[in-house]
């Protein structure tokens, strides 16, 4: 696919409903050389299965795929498109192998690895999931002094930069974020700065006030409350050592979107109390105890909130659904 795309697209390609003998020269023709650009081979001789998700739009191309073991090469025939952007792999399972420039590196699970589209590539994956994106050159080399030395160095994936971009890539793929024309500009140019200070980075990078920092780390901030949302011990304390950051900086972030560390975490406990109340049960539970499970210590304090939040209390909500309570 051209590296300049102007338009948001989407592409699912699967070998899932393909005749076996058909599995690997067509992912090989339609997936391998006509959309990626790459020449595929298995690496293994079990049944061959793949299926893959490519996100393109101007400025980034983002591909995650599983299945099989194989052998993605990138060669003289494939480099005359003109692709000159640069690739970020992030390897889930198990170890994969890199070779351009005449080195050989083998990066582990979660560790990433940067290479240059515009040079001759192979890369043998395990079978697993895998996920790589590409940047044009030209947002790198604005943003990193010679970014191409950085190619073929494997980025730990204890790099708080790699794990900040995950996490907010993940946050944006799943929010459909991409595919949004108000917010697509923001997202790419902060993927671009993570992207560069994934590669570049070598020291922690703080409480920054740069702003692709501030989208990440509110991201992972949000997705820590929404793991733990339920847990009474949860408080802004925690949550920010867990993040590594100060209260006062997580209260920043949270800021940054219209809210707050409590109000977060209230408005997810009160929509799951809400679903409770409402989706029957074998054995209804008791009001009491949904505002425990959710999180709430003080069942007064619960019932105040809820009233607040839905104009009605919970009893009600729970008689409307045909409960006792």
């Amino acid at each position: 696919m051209p590296a300049g795309a102007a338009d948001f697209m989407s592409l699912r390609f699967s070998t899932r409903e393909l005749a076996e003998r058909m599995r690997a020269p067509m992912w090989r023709e339609e997936f391998g050389r006509r959309i990626v650009h790459v020449d595929i081979d298995p690496s293994s001789d079990v049944p061959f299965r793949a299926e893959a998700t490519l996100q393109s739009l101007q400025g980034l191309r983002v591909l995650a795929w599983k299945g099989s073991a194989m052998r993605f090469k990138r060669s003289q025939t494939n480099i005359v498109d003109g692709d000159d952007s640069i690739g970020l792999i992030v390897s889930s399972p198990g170890r994969s192998q890199l070779s351009q420039r005449g080195q050989e590196i083998e990066f582990r699970a979660g560790d990433a690895i940067a290479l240059l589209h515009s040079e001759p590539a192979t890369v043998t994956y395990v079978e697993g999931l895998q996920f790589g994106l590409a940047v044009p050159r030209d947002a790198l080399t604005a943003r990193v002094t010679n970014v191409e030395d950085f190619a073929m160095r494997p980025i730990s994936r204890r790099t708080e930069a790699l794990r900040l971009l995950m996490i907010y890539l993940k946050s944006a793929l799943k929010e459909g974020a991409l595919a949004a024309p108000k917010l697509r500009d923001a997202i790419v140019t902060h993927i671009h700065d993570l992207v560069a200070l994934a590669i570049s980075e070598r020291a922690p990078l703080g409480e920054s006030s740069a702003s692709a920092v501030i989208a990440a780390r509110h991201s992972a901030a949000v997705d820590h409350i929404a793991a733990h949302f339920q847990d009474p011990e949860l408080s802004l304390e925690a949550a920010a050592h867990c993040q590594g950051i100060s209260p006062r900086y997580l209260q920043r972030l949270m800021a940054s979107s219209g809210t707050s560390f409590t109000g977060l975490v209230n408005e997810l406990r009160l929509q799951r109390a809400f679903t409770l109340l409402t989706v029957p049960h074998g054995s209804v539970q008791r009001i009491s105890d949904i505002a425990l499970e959710v999180g709430f210590s003080d069942i007064s304090h619960f019932n105040r909130l809820f009233r607040a939040r839905f104009g009605v209390s919970p009893r009600d909500v729970r008689s409307a659904g045909g409960c006792a309570t």
